[in-house]
């Protein structure tokens, strides 16, 4: 069975996900934890239209909650550095060769000795694809 929202209908599944975690602003972390089990298991599942206009309303709650009161620490250049090349599945020496940036100075920002300079940073972006601001913290 389905019901009309406005000038949306959704499916009954919809309503029973409301009825065991209601979607209302999240008040606390422990609120927090709670929805994030909620959308942990959905994600694990195979999600029709209702479960997926219940996972984005809560999901939409929690980065509310979150955007005015958890602190995410910028990532350091050698935080995004490492996971770039971890995600591209790139080791130094192959990463030094595609860009032009010596080996021995990817190290030393890899292990946080040294900062990529500005010629570098922009190297960089463009060759992930990327701004090269998501090197520089803040």
């Amino acid at each position: 069975m389905a019901r009309t929202t406005g000038t949306k209908t959704l499916p009954e599944t919809y309503f029973a996900l409301v009825r065991q975690f209601p979607l209302t602003h999240v008040r606390d972390d422990d609120h927090l934890d709670a929805a994030q089990t909620m959308i942990d298991r959905l994600l694990k599942e195979d999600r029709e239209e209702g479960a997926e206009a219940y996972l984005d309303a809560l999901t939409d709650l929690v980065e509310i909650y979150e955007d005015k009161h958890v602190l995410i620490p910028d990532a350091s250049e050698a935080d995004v550095l490492r996971e770039l090349m971890a995600s591209n599945r790139l080791s130094q020496t192959q990463l030094a060769k595609a860009v032009g940036i010596t080996q021995s100075t990817i190290s030393a920002v890899w292990n946080g000795s040294r900062s990529l300079t500005k010629e570098q940073v922009v190297k960089l972006g463009a060759f992930f694809h990327i701004s090269p601001a998501a090197f520089l913290a803040g």
